[in-house]
């Protein structure tokens, strides 16, 4: 049965670092620990639920390693307590194999985790291999987004899922605009074939590149979708400012979800959609 649209809480994530971006193209980007934790705040405090977060190396390049998420989440817990949910990535940024990404989140044991299918389903990951780590997720209770770039990566979710590769689970889906558009630059059409292909089985949430991303922030929440934004993505306001920090796009994004009447969602309430009890239960 559908929730009804002004019934269903909208769940807004911020992302606001990414596994590339630099002090160079906005001196705001949250590269360390205790950057995080600020962040974090001023997020929540605008209206975000959930914080999609990468940790860098001491040089800024992007890492995957299981004691500094630990210091990150420490930090962000200190500042906001449970009131975000903390999600990690396994991005592979052209550096990470799909072993060394797994064994991470295995390591980490993390409250939330977004997993890219086209770079776990490769020819070098058996089927077995991809269920046993979607089954240990399952088991782990560990809030996991599966990231999508196109439709045919929903077509091969949907298939993984009909033969019982992936299980039956909670799974939360980002459908990514606009990743291999010139320029890569994001339109509120490029949602229209993610739409088309989704079955209607599991939530999805939307990210969006470049200045449009307010505009597709909008179109999703109106199709009952939930949203992603951030420097990760974007680093523009609708009216074409350079954002002085992520909380402003926050803030734009929460203005505009609730002028369309949908409801914030807190963290506790994403938790209990995916079925945890608290950021540690």
């Amino acid at each position: 049965m559908t929730t009804p649209f002004a019934l269903d809480p909208l769940m807004l994530t911020v992302a606001p670092n990414g596994a590339y971006k630099t002090h160079e193209q906005h001196p705001a980007l949250p590269l360390t620990a205790q950057a995080l934790a600020a962040t974090a705040k001023a997020c929540l405090e605008a209206g975000a639920a959930m914080l999609h977060m990468h940790v860098r190396r001491p040089d800024g390049r992007h890492l995957l390693d299981a004691q500094a998420y630990r210091e990150a989440t420490a930090a962000v817990r200190q500042a906001v307590g449970s009131q975000l949910v903390v999600q990690i990535t396994t991005e592979a940024a052209k550096i990470y194999e799909p072993a060394a990404q797994m064994a991470v989140v295995r390591e980490v044991l993390p409250e939330a985790v977004s997993v890219a299918l086209r770079e776990l389903h490769v020819p070098g990951v058996r089927e077995q291999e991809l269920s046993a780590f979607f089954q240990w997720l399952v088991a782990h209770r560990v809030m996991t987004q599966v990231i999508l770039y196109d439709a045919t990566d929903v077509r091969d979710w949907q298939d993984l899922c009909r033969r019982g590769v992936i299980p039956e689970g909670p799974w939360f889906l980002l459908f990514v605009l606009g990743r291999y558009s010139a320029g890569q630059t994001s339109s509120p059409n490029d949602l229209l074939p993610f739409l088309q292909a989704h079955d209607g089985m599991h939530p999805w949430a939307v990210c969006a590149f470049g200045a449009q991303e307010h505009a597709c922030v909008l179109a999703a929440a109106a199709l009952g979708g939930h949203v992603r934004v951030g420097f990760e993505n974007n680093l523009w306001l609708r009216d074409g400012r350079m954002a002085p920090d992520n909380a402003a796009l926050v803030a734009q994004a929460a203005e505009g979800i609730r002028w369309l009447g949908r409801p914030l969602a807190t963290a506790d309430q994403v938790r209990e959609r995916f079925g945890r009890v608290s950021a540690s239960g």
